[in-house]
C-alpha cells in the first residue's frame, strides 16, 4: 500500500548540525549531560539531546484522540487488541539558546496499527468495512515536568508495502504559535522476525517489506530506530526528541499542504 506516505517532512539535521545548535566550542549543554569531544564525534547514545528528523505522518490519523497512557483498548466495547505488550516512553526536550532543556506540557500523539495491519476507526479496503467508533491503539498524553510520556501498547504488526512502525505527533507552542512535529519509529529486523512468528502476528504471513526496502525508513529511519528490551511479559522502548521550536519549517502544521485530509476518519488508505 502506499499514498503520499513517501515523502520526507521537514529538514534532517546531522550530527554536525545539532552540535552547531546547541552552542559553539567543544562542549554543549545538555540539561545535566555534556559532549565531550569523542561523543560529538559519536552516534547519539541514550539520554542526550537528539534532534531527530521529521517523516510524513500519512493517511491513517485521526485528529482528536482519547487522552490516555493506555491506548490498547477500543473504549467503545472495551476489547483489548491482541498482541505483545510493549511500554513506549518519549522524552521530549527544546533546543534554547545553546540549551537543552525538558519541554513539559507538549501533547504527544500515538496512532499505529494492530498485530494483523489494521488501524482502528477509519475506512479500511482490506477488511471491506470500518468501526468507527474504534479507538484502539490511538491515544495522547501530555509531557510532564521532565518532558516524559509513556503510553501501553502493543508491538505493532504489518501491512503491504510498509516496514513495522509506530507513527506519533509532537504538539507545543513556538515563538511563532503553534508547532507540530510528526515522524515514525521503527524496529530492529531480528525483534521483528521474533515477534511476528507468534500469533496473532503469524497469521497474515510475512511481511513483505523490511526496513531497508522502505520507502520512509530509507530516507532518515535509522535515526529512528527503538531498542526494546525485555521486561515482563514484553518490551519497553524509550526514544528521546528535541525540538528547536524556532524551525518554522518543520513547525508548521500538517494541515499545510502536508497530506491531512487523508487521515481523517473515513479518509484514505495506506500510510
Amino acid at each position: 500500500m502506499s499514498d503520499n506516505d513517501d515523502v520526507l517532512i521537514g529538514r534532517l539535521l546531522k550530527r554536525r548540525e545539532v552540535i552547531r545548535l546547541l552552542g559553539a566550542g567543544g562542549a554543549a549543554a545538555l540539561g545535566g549531560w555534556r559532549l565531550s569531544a569523542a561523543e560529538q564525534a559519536a552516534p547519539s547514545a541514550p539520554g542526550m539531546c537528539v534532534v531527530r528528523p521529521e517523516l510524513t505522518e500519512g493517511p491513517y490519523f485521526i485528529d482528536g484522540a482519547l487522552a490516555r497512557s493506555d491506548i490498547r483498548a477500543n473504549t467503545a466495547t472495551g476489547a483489548v487488541r491482541d498482541g505483545v505488550p510493549l511500554a513506549l516512553t518519549f522524552g521530549v526536550s527544546q533546543i534554547t539558546e545553546g540549551r537543552c532543556a525538558p519541554l513539559p506540557g507538549a501533547l504527544v500523539h500515538v496512532w499505529q496499527c494492530d498485530a494483523v495491519g489494521v488501524y482502528s476507526g477509519v475506512a479500511d479496503p482490506r477488511i471491506g468495512s470500518a468501526d468507527r467508533s474504534d479507538n484502539a491503539l490511538r491515544g495522547i498524553q501530555t509531557t510532564d515536568a521532565q518532558g516524559r510520556v509513556k503510553f501501553a501498547t502493543i508491538y505493532p504488526g504489518w501491512y503491504r508495502g510498509r516496514a513495522v512502525h509506530v507513527h506519533f505527533k509532537i504538539r507545543t507552542q513556538g515563538p511563532a504559535g503553534a508547532y507540530e512535529y510528526t515522524s515514525q519509529l521503527f524496529f530492529p529486523e531480528p525483534l521483528n522476525d521474533e515477534i511476528h512468528a507468534r500469533q496473532p502476528y503469524a497469521s497474515i504471513g510475512r511481511r513483505d517489506t523490511l526496513n531497508q526496502h522502505d520507502g520512509i525508513y530509507r530516507q532518515a529511519g535509522e535515526q529512528l530506530v527503538l531498542q526494546p528490551a525485555n521486561r515482563a511479559g514484553g518490551y519497553s522502548a524509550a526514544i528521546d526528541i528535541a525540538l528547536d521550536l524556532s524551525d518554522a519549517s518543520v513547525g508548521r502544521s500538517d494541515a499545510e499542504g502536508r497530506g491531512r485530509g487523508r487521515g481523517r476518519r473515513g479518509g484514505g488508505f495506506g500510510g
